[in-house]
């Protein structure tokens, strides 16, 4: 059984099968079909819902899709819904902004629109929201017909109304939410489950907890964010029958920042590292930015990424790049293993079983250390990387003294460009040497060709990678990105100019 408190009403749930989501729980359990169905694969947000959780003896509120959340990952939390926003007649501040600022039309995307932008005026707490935190609020919410004016002039306007004082549903009963997890024998807490004939999955509280249970089921699918296990389930048909849901487990989203490494827990989500990215690898932080949208960022975590060892996922080729290590950890084992020898094959790992990601140890940048990062897709944000490629490059004295390289999108797994790495060291630290040792890329990688990309663009978008790496070692001020031209507020022809490259080059400035 487990517990959670859906629109400031406590409920109990036992009998579900494992992967039901919140979506389908909230439209055929509950009936509460304001919250849509679209893509099913967290694109679209038209099922966004905000989940709750305790920090601080308050409850803070996030956007996440619900059609890739499991409904065990709700334990403990709590829930709001489009349906219950409003105070009776009253609306929220985003209601009446997308009222007024004729922010909807056919209404099929509205709600999850509506719950993005109540979570961003949550947040915010009174203050006027940026226009970066506007754009990314939206990020992961597509509009089909409004266009999406209105919609961020609402946005803007959200402060002029007066917030509904709904406080049971945003802030829910005091004794009964901090008993959630506390209540109960060691025995009974570790039973908390959702069960459906030989189905089950479990919610665990700690990893003496887990290690117990992957020992017992080796076969079961852990679950922190789901926004990729559950795609199997939305897209593909699949059922899961066992699952181990670990978002409950506090030491596995620590953050600890020392003098030569940062260890990431594991389970920590990409929201709770960026301040941390931003503080010390900026161009990791700076990807975040494209990685999926605000509501998958909320959910998703490090770990996962990397243990789902997808070749096309974006944090691996920059961890292998900057030389991280991975705590494996199991009720027998315990060891540290280079990320570069984590993945074996296509979705094959070293893994053993019983095995869990508990961290994942990163050393920090030297003041001689540049970690470069560039990511190719269709489009800016949350989408899918056709190239990914990362470089940490130690220089001295204009002299290349080693060079870490990661990629993705080029192989079965994401992996280093050895014959590259080896073309540089040694080398001056120019534009040519880069462009040379861009020449062994075919030495190192077969790419496949596929919806994305062909193996061949893959090959010329990469070599463009390297000629664009060494022009940013070399010219740090100047404008190379789009993400550049989009702060600097440019004219157009000077948009023109740093977008294409007054050479008129191709890829290489295109990322």
């Amino acid at each position: 059984m487990i517990k959670f408190c859906l629109n400031g009403r406590w409920i109990e749930e036992a009998d579900l099968t494992p992967d039901t989501t919140v979506l389908r729980y909230l439209r055929t359990r509950k009936s509460l079909t304001g919250t849509k169905e679209g893509c099913g694969s967290g694109d679209c947000g038209a099922c966004s819902v905000l989940l709750g959780e305790k920090q601080a003896g308050k409850w803070v509120y996030k956007a996440i899709n619900g059609c890739i959340t499991f409904l065990a990952q709700l334990h403990g939390k709590s829930v709001i819904t489009i349906d219950a926003l409003a105070d009776g007649r009253s609306l929220h501040p985003a209601q009446q902004a997308m009222v007024d600022y004729h922010g909807s039309q056919c209404g099929f995307c509205t709600p999850g629109i509506i719950m993005s932008l109540a979570a961003l005026h949550q947040n915010v707490e009174g203050e006027q929201p940026s226009e970066h935190q506007i754009l990314d609020a939206l990020s992961g919410n597509l509009c089909r017909c409004t266009g999406y004016r209105p919609i961020i002039d609402a946005a803007r306007n959200m402060n002029e109304y007066p917030d509904v004082a709904n406080v049971g549903i945003w802030q829910p009963e005091e004794q009964l939410s901090g008993e959630i997890h506390n209540a109960g024998t060691e025995a009974e807490r570790r039973t908390r489950n959702l069960r459906k004939k030989k189905e089950q999955s479990w919610v665990v509280e700690n990893e003496a907890q887990l290690k117990d249970l992957l020992a017992e089921h080796p076969d079961a699918r852990m679950v922190a964010g789901a926004t990729d296990l559950a795609l199997e389930v939305t897209q593909f048909n699949k059922s899961i029958n066992k699952l181990v849901s670990i978002g409950a487990i506090e030491s596995l989203k620590t953050i600890e920042v020392t003098d030569d490494k940062v260890t990431f827990g594991g389970a920590a989500t990409y929201a709770e590292i960026e301040e941390t990215l931003t503080t010390h690898y900026p161009e990791f932080s700076a990807l975040l930015d494209r990685l999926g949208s605000r509501q998958v960022r909320n959910n998703g975590t490090l770990g996962g990424n990397v243990g789902n060892a997808s070749p096309i996922g974006d944090t691996p080729p920059v961890l292998i790049a900057l030389g991280a290590e991975l705590e494996l950890v199991s009720k027998h084992t315990h060891r540290w293993l280079p990320i570069d020898q984590f993945f074996l094959d296509y979705k094959q790992t070293a893994l053993q079983s019983g095995e869990y990601i508990r961290a994942i140890r990163v050393p920090r940048l030297q003041a001689n250390q540049t970690l470069k990062v560039f990511k190719i897709s269709k489009r800016i944000e949350d989408d899918i990387s056709a190239v990914l490629a990362a470089f940490v490059v130690t220089s001295e004295d204009g002299i290349i003294k080693d060079v870490r390289t990661g990629f993705g999108g080029m192989a079965g797994i994401p992996k280093a460009a050895c014959n590259v790495e080896r073309a540089l060291v040694g080398k001056p630290l120019s534009e040519v040497s880069f462009m040379n040792a861009a020449n062994e890329l075919p030495n190192d990688f077969t790419p496949l060709s596929d919806v994305r990309a062909t193996a061949e663009y893959r090959i010329q978008v990469a070599k463009g990678l390297m000629r664009k790496c060494a022009l940013e070692l070399l010219e740090p001020e100047k404008i190379s990105r789009i993400e550049q031209v989009h702060s600097a507020a440019l004219n157009p022809n000077d948009v023109l100019t740093a977008v294409s490259g007054s050479d008129k080059q191709g890829e290489a400035y295109h990322a």
